[in-house]
């Protein structure tokens, strides 16, 4: 199935960002649809509530300029993150705001909800669901989710446990809507693997933490550069739901990273009074042995597009000038 026409010739790879906790902001996002990609935020990000207001306006009123100046090579889309689980107590506000803006994609997580597909529908927009397993996918479908996020092994924050194949195979044996994978990719040859193995965009976050323009401490992403797969703790401890936590945050809040206790899931609270516990706890997924240095977001691009361009080559695939008409890893600049 090819993509909806929001994702068509408008990005510079195939890849959506993902909506990164704390970290996300205006300008993190607009450097990445500047560059080609899909940028987004969590929309509880934006606090207080009435602060998404002026994100999205800023967003909305910065990517219009670009394109106005760049209609040859227009920016891409952007999407914002909507937790529907029930403790949001923020949902209806921020959905009302995504409506009145348009918001071009609207990311979900933690359950399914029609009512909100619905929402973003009525406008023309997008429903990207994030699902760990096969049998979550059915239920985001069948709610009226346009597509999925296959967030497999290895994946930052809110992480699954199935390796990307099988869970890749299981979905495409019935669903041939559109496919994003998650799980590890910091390369451009991750990027290519995951179209590979069956999905039409590969699904970016740890990278990006590593970014200039991300809203991270210095030592945060200085430990990303620093750490590698084995430095990734799996735990459910600080959410309520299990993730990918870079080990030494846990060593430096005093917690022994090989005996954290288990979390009652029933705690989970993301609305606007979720405690800040934890918020020296740093999530990053398993990828993070190939980011080397902390770059602006443009450049982190252009080394996938450089790393994506050279694996095809090395395949014998010809090159990849489908995405933002033609554009080549030089003319990101």
């Amino acid at each position: 199935m090819s993509l909806p026409a929001i994702l068509q010739n408008r990005l510079s790879l195939p890849v959506v960002c993902s909506p990164l906790f704390i970290i996300s902001n205006p300008d993190l996002v607009i450097a990445q649809c500047k560059a080609g990609v899909v940028g987004s935020f969590p929309a509880l990000n934006a606090r207080p509530g009435p602060v998404l207001n002026d994100w999205l306006d800023r967003i909305t009123t910065e990517l219009a300029e670009h394109d106005a100046k760049h209609p040859d090579r227009p920016s891409a889309p952007f999407a914002v993150n909507q937790i529907v689980h029930k403790s949001n107590d923020r949902l209806d506000h921020d959905l009302e705001l995504c409506v009145r803006y348009k918001v071009p994609i609207v990311i979900t997580s933690l359950g399914a909800r029609k009512e909100v597909n619905d929402a973003v529908h009525s406008y023309g927009g997008i429903v990207l669901h994030d699902i760990i397993n096969n049998a979550f996918a059915r239920k985001a479908i069948e709610k009226g989710a346009d597509g999925l996020i296959a967030v497999a092994s290895g994946a930052g924050g809110h992480a699954g446990v199935l390796s990307p194949f099988a869970l890749l195979h299981e979905i495409r044996e019935w669903f041939d809507g559109p496919l994003l994978l998650s799980g590890a990719i910091a390369s451009g040859d991750g990027i290519l693997a995951a179209l590979a193995a069956g999905a039409d965009l590969a699904y970016v976050g740890s990278a990006f933490i590593a970014t200039e323009e991300a809203n991270a401490q210095a030592g945060y992403k200085q430990m990303i550069v620093d750490s590698t797969a084995s430095d990734i703790v799996y735990s459910n401890l600080f959410t309520g739901v299990h993730g990918n936590y870079l080990r030494q945050s846990i060593v430096n809040a005093g917690l022994d990273p090989e005996a954290l206790p288990q979390s009652d899931p029933s705690k989970m609270n993301f609305g606007s009074g979720s405690a800040k516990a934890w918020k020296d706890i740093w999530g990053a997924g398993q990828g993070v042995g190939a980011i080397k240095r902390v770059v602006p977001a443009a450049e982190l691009v252009r080394r996938f597009a450089e790393e994506y361009a050279l694996a095809r080559r090395r395949l014998g695939l010809a090159p990849a000038a489908a995405y933002a008409n033609g554009a080549t890893a030089a003319d990101l600049a």
